[in-house]
C-alpha cells in the first residue's frame, strides 16, 4: 500500500508560481513512477508531468513552465510551477505507481490562477 500526502496548492496571479509537494508512504512494493495529472471542472483528468528513473515526461502544455522532481531518498515529488496561466486551474493530483504497475492517488489540491 502507498500513501499519498499532497501540498502546495492555492490561489496565484497569472505569470506567478507554485510548488506541489507529495510525500509517498509505503508498504510493500517499490515506488516506480511518480507524477501529477490535474483535472479541471467538466473536463477529463489529463497527465501533467511525470518522473521515473531519472527520465521525466511532460505534457506539451506545460513543457517549458514546469519541472518534476523526485527525491528517491525521501519518496517525494515536487512540481515547481513557474508561469502560470488561467488554463492551469485545476484540481492536481499526485500518482503514484508501483514495480506491479498499481496505481495509487493522492487527494488532490487545488491550484486556482486569476488573470
Amino acid at each position: 500500500q502507498v500513501q499519498l500526502v499532497e501540498s502546495g496548492g492555492g490561489l496565484v496571479h497569472a505569470g506567478g508560481s507554485l510548488r506541489l509537494s507529495c510525500a509517498a508512504s509505503r508498504s510493500g512494493f517499490s515506488i516506480n513512477v511518480m507524477g501529477w495529472y490535474r483535472q479541471a471542472p467538466g473536463e477529463e483528468r489529463e497527465l501533467v508531468a511525470t518522473a521515473s528513473g531519472g527520465r521525466t515526461n511532460y505534457a506539451d502544455s506545460v513543457k517549458g513552465r514546469f519541472t518534476i522532481s523526485r527525491d528517491y531518498a525521501k519518496n517525494t515529488a515536487y512540481l515547481q510551477m513557474n508561469s502560470l496561466k488561467p488554463e492551469d486551474t485545476a484540481v492536481y493530483y499526485c500518482n503514484v505507481e508501483d514495480v506491479l504497475r498499481h496505481n495509487y492517488w493522492g487527494q488532490g489540491t487545488q491550484v486556482t490562477v486569476s488573470s
